[in-house]
């Protein structure tokens, strides 16, 4: 068994993941040489307050960008 574990920010549809998650098996299983069938693959999702870059989370980043003169 094979397992992909993929994290990202929160905020795709449920078919997006679909087929995201369609297309790594595949990926894998080609590069690999391993059956789909036997690839598991799991999606953490994280909310933009608990993801940071630099030394602010997204949300920060997200006000700050929204509260600039001209929007």
């Amino acid at each position: 068994m094979l397992v992909l574990k993929v994290t990202m920010v929160e905020g795709r549809t449920p078919e997006q993941k679909a087929e995201l998650i369609r297309r790594l098996a595949e990926a894998a299983g080609r590069h690999l040489g391993f059956p789909v069938e036997e690839i598991r693959t799991v999606i953490y999702e994280v909310g933009r307050d608990e993801w940071g870059i630099g030394t602010m989370t997204m949300a920060e980043r997200d006000r700050a960008a929204s509260s600039q003169p001209g929007d």
